[in-house]
């Protein structure tokens, strides 16, 4: 894809576009190329000491300070080519198991879940949408794993129609990936055990979301939360967790997050 520079570096005061007028945004869609990124997260039960909306509140900061960085940084060609990007609305609502009989986390209180056909309706749709208002590329990541291959399919149906072109759709699975393979390297280099750092809402997890909110985890829960472990929703130990260690995670994120998706946009 042959990237232009502007004539003007296109500055905004919000990357969120729940923040800014049509005007605004009609005005992005001028620049090229015009990124929006779907932020995808997920209600779930996070045992008895982490907020349900955790998947949610964490992608749409990251996804935020990974536009951030993509909007004020230069790309790999040149110095004077810029990355305008935007966030859309995070989408929340994501397969999380049966309904009825409940299955995976709908089996705790306050999940919620839809099934895959309506959530790869609804993502082509958004695409499409963006695809519409003149967007030349649509990122969409996801900060959970029960649906990650269920994005990958999205991405590459949307690339398949002849009616989306020339707007292209991008699967970023390495912003997943770098919370399960650099940050869980990097805990197990502090200490950390494979038992403590877990799998869900545990260490690795709980200390993710310290990092970015830490009003949504209650530490004295930690114990109750290690004790019951998997019957009470938790596959993992939080009591080693703190933000310092959830700092390393919400960096390696976002750093392999802009990486992929400089190299994506600029093929």
């Amino acid at each position: 894809m042959l990237i232009t520079a502007s004539a003007s570096v296109f500055a905004q005061k919000s990357v969120y576009l729940e923040e800014l007028t049509t005007a605004e945004v009609a005005a992005i869609v001028k620049n090229s190329p015009s990124v929006v990124i779907i932020p995808v997260g997920g209600t779930e039960q996070n045992g008895p000491h982490m907020a349900i909306g955790k998947h949610n509140t964490r992608v749409k900061v990251l996804a935020g300070r990974i536009a951030t960085q993509l909007t004020t940084q230069t790309t790999t060609l040149s110095a004077a080519q810029k990355i305008n990007v935007i966030v859309a609305p995070v989408v929340s609502y994501v397969p999380e198991g049966n309904i009825n009989p409940p299955t995976e986390h709908m089996k705790w209180a306050g999940t919620v879940s839809i099934s895959e056909d309506a959530f790869k309706s609804m993502l082509l749709s958004a695409a499409r949408s963006f695809k519409q208002h003149g967007f030349t590329d649509i990122v969409i990541l996801g900060d959970s794993g029960n649906y990650q291959s269920l994005l990958a399919q999205v991405a590459t149906a949307f690339n398949k129609d002849a009616k989306n072109a020339p707007s292209r759709m991008h699967f970023i699975g390495e912003y997943y990936q770098a919370s399960q393979s650099t940050y869980i390297a990097a805990l197990k280099a502090k200490g950390l055990s494979d038992a403590e750092i877990g799998t869900h809402a545990g260490s690795a997890d709980t200390s993710l979301l310290m990092a970015i909110e830490p009003a949504m985890v209650k530490p004295d829960k930690f114990a109750e939360a290690a004790k019951n472990g998997r019957a009470g929703g938790t596959l993992g130990d939080p009591r080693a967790s703190s933000a310092a260690l959830g700092q390393m995670g919400a960096d390696v994120v976002v750093k392999m997050g802009v990486l992929a998706i400089q190299k994506a946009i600029l093929k």
